[in-house]
């Protein structure tokens, strides 16, 4: 299956994404990955995104979209793959449709987790990290330190991240809804779209996703 995933800050695609892949047997691939491969790997699209980044500017779609083309060529990625943070946009939405109509290819589905906006904002802003060890994270409602403010694990202090401020998260869910919401819109045209809930265990989240999936799946 060839799937896009979409859904707001806090919804959990990361996680979702990794769980999906592997019961699909299908890559899943990451915007940030791709990021983070290129720019490690120093191709010229890794350096051409880093000359952007450094001076604080967006990478433009084209570098995103070339970055995306190149992974997506793989050949693990022949039997499907997962899309996690692209397309972003309406530009990328119709740049990924070209892109696969040109190799005689189609999307399958977009699956969009829905989370309400409250629970998005509960979820990052009560995030707190270790100061020693960034993948010690603890959370003030889902997952309290037996002390407050201290790491389980090594002791550490535990800190909010200045991007996890209720500002902050209220300012990427703009962003979300003037960028990124669109392009819902865009693939329910097109019949795409299979929205499900975010909300409860992430095993719960995983099933729930499944079935939507095999449903979308056995409809074609």
């Amino acid at each position: 299956m060839r799937i896009v995933l979409v859904g707001p800050p806090g919804a959990g695609k990361g996680t979702q994404a990794a769980f999906l892949a592997k019961n699909l047997s299908i890559p899943h691939i990451s915007t940030g990955d791709l990021f983070r491969a290129n720019i490690s790997q120093q191709t010229e699209l890794g350096k051409l995104a880093k000359s952007f980044m450094d001076k604080g500017e967006l990478v433009p779609d084209e570098v995103t979209i070339a970055m995306a083309k190149d992974r997506m060529e793989q050949p693990d990625a022949e039997s499907g793959f997962l899309l996690d943070g692209f397309p972003r946009n309406v530009s990328q939405a119709e740049a990924l449709d070209e892109m696969l109509t040109s190799e005689g290819m189609k999307l399958d589905a977009v699956l969009d987790l829905e989370v309400p906006e409250d629970e998005v904002v509960k979820r990052i802003a009560g995030r707190r990290i270790c100061r020693n060890d960034s993948s010690h994270v603890f959370h003030v409602s889902y997952k309290t330190p037996k002390n407050e403010g201290v790491c389980d694990v090594c002791g550490g202090e535990l800190y909010q991240r200045d991007d996890d401020s209720e500002e902050t998260v209220r300012k990427r869910l703009e962003v979300y809804h003037t960028q990124t919401e669109p392009i819902i819109d865009y693939y329910k045209a097109q019949g795409l779209v299979v929205t499900i809930s975010a909300l409860g265990k992430v095993d719960e989240v995983t099933e729930r996703a499944m079935d939507a999936l095999k449903r979308e799946d056995d409809d074609k």
